[in-house]
């Protein structure tokens, strides 16, 4: 679906991320996985075992970092197509209890890496004329409000980035944005029995949303089959929360 496009994906070494990586590289693309922890990395090539992936350490909170690694990217003299902004920490707390500094890390990964990321592959690819896409991790979180409120601005502001984003980067590179309801990652362990209940109870549709049905609307978003989507949001929420 992707006609052998380089696709960088944030937040790569598990979850979600791993399954986009994993399904992109079954299409044949090439991957550019990012993720902060090393290890996971090396786990990562280590299961693919597929030449077609390459592995970049980086905190997407660290601007300077981000920098480096589209520095490196210019280096290899590699071109890129497509970026993934799926990297972020969900700390599973009420906003009583959050500090300054985890008030930071939040909105600094899930908001600020997406911004950095956004801003330089934006400017790679309009700065050489050649067109694009974007994908934004956000989450119904963002759009129904999370018992963990730090968590859910966070995906809120993703789908502002998204709208703005299209904007901005238009024509050169089409932004939108996937919003799943929760999916059976490590991250869903700490959400309260009592909202997992209610999202549940929501779903007209009973099968759960896994990581690979995630990955599979990121690979449509990707490719050139959604040629007609900018500035959008897609709910994999089973029918959850109709407006």
């Amino acid at each position: 679906m992707l006609k052998n496009k380089r696709v960088i994906v944030t937040g790569a070494g598990a979850g979600i991320g791993k399954e986009i990586v994993r399904l992109c590289l079954e299409e044949g693309d090439s991957i550019i996985a990012c993720d902060v922890n090393e290890e996971a990395l090396v786990e990562l090539e280590r299961s693919m075992k597929n030449t077609n992936l390459s592995t970049y350490t980086v905190d997407v909170s660290s601007y300077k970092e981000v920098v480096r690694f589209f520095e490196w990217i210019d280096e290899k003299g590699e071109e890129v197509h497509a970026l993934v902004n799926n990297a972020g920490i969900y700390l599973a707390q009420n906003i009583l209890d959050y500090t300054e500094e985890s008030i930071d890390s939040v909105l600094n990964i899930n908001v600020k890496g997406a911004v950095y990321f956004s801003q330089l592959f934006a400017k790679k690819l309009m700065g050489d004329n050649e067109k694009g896409t974007i994908v934004n991790m956000s989450s119904v979180s963002g759009m129904e409000g999370s018992s963990d409120a730090i968590y859910g601005l966070s995906k809120s502001a993703i789908l502002g980035l998204t709208k703005s984003c299209a904007i901005n980067f238009s024509p050169h590179i089409r932004v939108n944005a996937v919003a799943p309801t929760m999916v059976d990652t490590t991250m869903m362990k700490s959400i309260p029995e009592w909202r997992k209940q209610e999202y549940w109870n929501s779903q007209l549709i009973q099968t759960p949303v896994t990581a690979r049905d995630v990955a599979e609307t990121v690979l449509f978003l990707l490719s050139d089959k959604s040629k007609h989507y900018t500035g959008a949001t897609f709910d994999l929420n089973n029918g959850g929360y109709l407006r």
